[in-house]
C-alpha cells in the first residue's frame, strides 16, 4: 500500500532533523519547498493539512491552472506561499510575477532586467535567487560557474552581472540556487553543494550590502547531503508526494 502524504512528510521531517544534527544545525533553518509538478490540487491540499506551507511549481502554465484551484479549495484564510523553481523564459516573466512570491531560477542579467521592469510597473519588490550552474552539466540552466574558483574570467563575468542585478529596482536578491547532477550515490554531488556555498560566502564578502541568506539546493535524492552542506531551502517532490505518474 502506498504511503500517504502525511506518512511521507513525517519521514522527511525526521531525515531533515538527522541531517541537520549531523551538521550541528537547527532543522528549523531549513525550509521545505514542496514541489508540486504534476501533483493534483487535492494532494496539495492534503499536504497543506499536514503543515506544509511553501510549494514550488516548475512551469508557469501548470501553475496558472492549478494555483487558483488550490486557493479555491483552501479558502481566503489560507497562508500558502508559491515559489517558481523551474526555468523561466523572459516572455513568461509577467505571468510568473502574477503567481509567485519567490523566483529561484534567475539565470541571466536580461531576465533580471525584465523582472525588474515588471516589478516596478506593478509597484512591488520581488524576491529572487540567482541560479548557478556549478556542476558544468550542459543540460543545466544557470550562470556558468563550474570553474569560478580557478577561472578569473568566469568569476569576474558573474561578479559584474551580480553588481548590475543588485542595482536593479524592484528586486531583492536573497541567495543562490543550483540543481545538482542526478547520481545514485548522493555523496558524489557533495562537492557541487560545497562549491555553491563557497560562492555564496564569496559574494557575501564582495557585496555585503545584499542578503545572501539562502542556498536553494538539494532534492529528493540528495537533500540530506545538501543540508549538511548548508542548504536553507530544499526542493522535494517525490519524497512528499510519491512517484510522478507516467506521462
Amino acid at each position: 500500500m502506498e504511503a500517504s502524504v502525511a506518512e511521507r512528510w513525517a519521514a522527511v521531517q525526521e531525515r531533515i532533523a538527522r541531517a541537520a544534527r549531523r551538521a550541528g544545525r537547527d532543522p528549523a533553518e531549513v525550509t521545505v519547498v514542496a514541489v508540486t509538478k504534476t501533483v493534483p490540487p487535492e494532494r496539495i491540499v492534503e499536504a497543506y493539512a499536514c503543515g506544509l506551507r511553501v510549494f514550488g511549481e516548475n512551469r508557469v502554465e501548470e501553475a496558472e491552472e492549478k494555483i487558483p484551484q488550490v486557493h479555491a479549495r483552501l479558502g481566503s484564510e489560507a497562508h500558502i506561499h508559491w515559489h517558481l523553481v523551474g526555468h523561466l523564459q523572459r516572455r513568461k516573466a509577467r505571468r510568473a510575477l502574477g503567481l509567485f512570491e519567490v523566483i529561484h531560477s534567475v539565470d541571466s542579467l536580461p531576465l533580471a532586467e525584465k523582472l525588474s521592469r515588471l516589478a516596478v510597473e506593478s509597484g512591488r519588490v520581488v524576491e529572487i535567487l540567482l541560479e548557478c550552474n556549478v556542476s558544468g552539466e550542459a543540460t543545466k540552466y544557470g550562470f556558468p560557474l563550474h570553474r569560478w574558483e580557478e577561472d578569473p574570467s568566469q568569476r569576474e563575468a558573474f561578479m559584474e552581472a551580480v553588481a548590475r542585478i543588485l542595482d536593479l529596482p524592484g528586486l531583492r536578491v536573497s541567495g543562490l540556487m543550483t540543481v545538482a547532477p542526478m547520481a545514485s550515490d548522493p555523496e558524489t554531488v557533495r562537492p557541487v553543494f560545497r562549491r555553491l556555498r563557497a560562492l555564496r560566502d564569496f559574494l557575501a564578502k564582495r557585496f555585503p550590502r545584499a542578503s545572501w541568506a539562502h542556498l536553494s539546493m538539494g532534492m529528493t535524492d540528495d537533500f540530506e547531503v545538501a543540508i549538511e552542506e548548508g542548504a536553507t531551502m530544499i526542493r522535494l517532490g517525490r519524497a512528499i508526494f510519491g512517484e510522478r505518474p507516467a506521462r
